[in-house]
């Protein structure tokens, strides 16, 4: 690399007490001392270096010629200039060493938990695993479910007049039009009542966590979590500093009884369909946990993640809808009818928040992507969405039926828990059985992909009773040959187990 095709990020101040020889002597050091410019790396020439920064060349030129009487560069005749490949022993015991520059970084992030199986902190990114022919891995979507025919079909009509729309930002709260069609959308389906403007789109539903940390979570904030939870949200919170609290749940969901008689910021729950035990909250505890919260107030955060797939029985109310004092916050998204990749979600505010939630969101983001806010409108205006998520419904009561019935037929003993909806369940195995980690590695060499709570995007497990033989299936993905296969290997595992321990 030639000494004059470098770019140092140098910028000096004439207004400033130093001079400028001393600013470029500083700033060099201090690249040098951080390890940006390594032993061994050329400097600009100083005639480059004087243009870029906008000082005359001798003023550079006393500057290198300091570093140099300083041990931090060397000059070869005819070539150029180059930090020293031997740097002085000052520098080594530096208080800015790389020692003490890491020693820093640990320090201003403490609230943050290490990554997790090289998976990121939520757990939900499993790239395909080799070797299995049925993967039971939770929070994948079936590919061939897709809508692609049509949905390519409406991206071509939304670009016909894209030119003006994607050459300006959108609104940060979401196309208005979107953000209408899906308020009406929750008004016939969930009974939800709101108005466009208490409705902002998100990237998701971890961005909507997100959002709503900023809202209300700093050190030492009060935040009550069901246990055992999605770990995803379990560790934003306490990237904020929250003071996070697991309440016990049980059959139905989190136990208000349980719930801590004092001011609490935040309430996180999943009420639809808890995650990981699948577990549906009875209308009298919902309307309790508002009771609570108003007392104590506290504002409720409703994941309403898998309320589209209830195969028994009637959806129930959602928390927002039951909602007479404000405190409900409600977030779901189109992850689990379109898939993750499509990256658009929903919160319902209350209304009182709905200012200060844009305005944090507009310096999240300057808005969702345009051209995928605008076919999602499409598709939902001329009635493709709700043919498709009638199909879907379909199928996943069939994928559903299909697991259900050959963990009855090939494994009696094991307890089932969560199959009245949703796309997973968990499977409690017997006592006889050996722990859920050693039934991974055993299934894996029969080609089935099966999970502990230990390793899948869950927190607090270890607060559930009999977790270590708990295991969590996701189904929404596979076939229903692909289904009964994997079963038959998890069979196969657990009856090899127990031969190798006769």
């Amino acid at each position: 690399m030639r000494a004059h095709a470098v770019h140092l990020p140098i910028l000096v101040d004439p207004t400033l007490d130093s001079t400028l020889q001393a600013q470029i002597v500083a700033q060099m050091r201090a690249l040098i001392e951080h390890h940006l410019l390594p032993p061994g790396a050329p400097v600009p020439a100083t005639r480059d270096l004087g243009r870029q920064i906008g000082v005359s060349r001798n003023t550079v030129t006393a500057a290198y010629e300091e570093l140099i009487a300083q041990g931090y560069l060397y000059t070869e005749r005819a070539v150029g200039t180059f930090v020293a490949k031997t740097l002085p022993d000052t520098l080594i015991r530096s208080p800015d060493s790389i020692d003490d520059l890491r020693s820093g970084a640990e320090h201003r992030a403490l609230n943050l938990p290490l990554p997790y199986g090289g998976r990121g902190l939520t757990g939900l990114h499993r790239p395909t695993q080799p070797g299995l022919a049925t993967d039971f891995v939770f929070g994948r979507a079936d590919p061939r479910s897709f809508p692609e025919r049509i949905w390519r079909k409406l991206i071509v009509e939304c670009l016909g007049g894209a030119a003006e729309r994607m050459s300006e930002y959108s609104h940060p709260a979401g196309l208005p039009e979107l953000r209408q069609l899906i308020v009406n959308h929750l008004a016939t389906t969930r009974g939800m009542v709101a108005s466009t403007e208490q409705l902002l789109l998100v990237a998701g539903f971890q961005q909507g966590i997100d959002l709503v940390a900023h809202l209300f979570v700093g050190t030492r904030t009060p935040v009550v979590m069901e246990a055992p939870t999605y770990r995803g949200a379990a560790f934003l919170f306490e990237s904020y500093g929250a003071q996070v609290i697991p309440v016990a749940v049980d059959a139905h969901g989190v136990d208000v009884r349980q719930l801590p008689q004092r001011r609490v910021k935040l309430v996180y729950v999943t009420p639809s369909h808890q995650f990981p035990t699948g577990g549906t909250m009875p209308l009298h505890r919902r309307l309790a946990l508002l009771e609570w919260a108003a007392r104590n107030g506290a504002y409720i955060l409703e994941i309403d993640y898998d309320a589209d797939y209830r195969y028994e029985g009637a959806p129930l109310p959602t928390l927002q809808s039951l909602d007479r004092n404000g405190c409900v916050i409600y977030v779901n998204s189109f992850t689990r009818t379109l898939g993750p990749g499509l990256r658009i979600g929903y919160m319902l505010l209350p209304r009182d928040l709905v200012r200060t939630a844009v305005t944090i969101k507009s310096l999240m983001d300057n808005g969702l992507p345009w051209l995928e806010q605008a076919t999602l409108a499409q598709f939902i205006r001329d009635g493709s969405y709700d043919t498709h998520l009638r199909r879907l419904r379909t199928a996943h009561e069939a994928r559903r039926n299909a697991l259900v019935g050959a963990l009855r037929a090939r494994l009696p003993e094991v307890r089932i828990q969560g199959a009245d909806a949703g796309q997973h369940l968990l499977l409690r195995l017997p006592e006889s059985c050996p722990p859920a980690v050693e039934v991974q590695a055993a299934a894996r060499g029969f080609g089935t992909g099966v999970y502990p709570l230990s390793d899948s995007p869950v927190w607090f497990h270890e607060l559930l009773p009999g977790h270590e033989r708990c295991l969590m299936l996701g189904y929404g993905h596979l076939a229903e040959e692909q289904i009964e296969r994997g079963i038959e290997g998890l069979a196969q595992a657990l009856d090899s187990r127990a031969d190798s321990r006769q």
